[in-house]
């Protein structure tokens, strides 16, 4: 035990201050939307309620969460031509992945950003468009329009998440209009 702190002291590493760490995160993750800096913090220490996580859980059940929802995204992918597990499975997937960031921040906090005036319409739109693919797979088994559900849902989903980066819905906006402008 005595050898550990003088050779810490010998090689002069700093301690570790997870702390500090977690407030970095806080500050990585904490988005405003299109500027509009709003303050929300990830990583807040006040969990309530009856499931609170250490930072240690979270961070744990934010990858396996992410993960599983890649994972269902991919196998999509391979069964690309039944539209019902085509649908189910990516579906599923992109609510998982999107429900991993509930690990950090909490289910209310995630819920309050997601109905945030910046991102309503676009978690509207997703929302829909999730409900839209899986009725189109499940009850209308039309393989164009479960196609054309997830498409619109992927465009849903980018427009969210890129509601989370300062001005970038503004600055794909100019890129699309300036790439779709055709006049002679």
């Amino acid at each position: 035990r005595t050898f550990l702190p003088r050779l810490n002291c010998v090689l002069s590493f700093p301690p570790i201050n997870h702390r500090n760490k977690m407030q970095k995160l806080n500050e990585l993750f904490s988005g405003g939307g299109d500027g509009e800096g709003a303050n929300d913090s990830f990583l807040e220490d006040g969990s309530e309620g009856l499931c609170s996580l250490s930072t240690t859980q979270r961070m744990y059940g934010f990858a396996a969460s992410l993960a599983a929802g890649l994972l269902l995204m991919f196998l999509s992918m391979i069964v690309f031509a039944i539209p019902i597990k085509f649908a189910l499975l990516f579906t599923f997937g992109n609510v998982l992945a999107i429900g991993s960031t509930a690990f950090l921040m909490g289910p209310e906090q995630q819920i309050n950003m997601m109905l945030d005036p910046v991102r309503l319409y676009a978690t509207s739109i997703y929302g829909g468009c999730v409900v839209l693919a899986l009725i189109c797979a499940l009850l209308i088994h039309s393989k164009i329009l479960t196609v054309i559900a997830i498409l619109c849902e992927t465009c849903a989903l980018i427009w969210y998440s890129l509601s989370y980066i300062p001005f970038a819905r503004r600055m794909v906006s100019e890129i699309m209009i300036r790439l779709c402008d055709t006049e002679l």
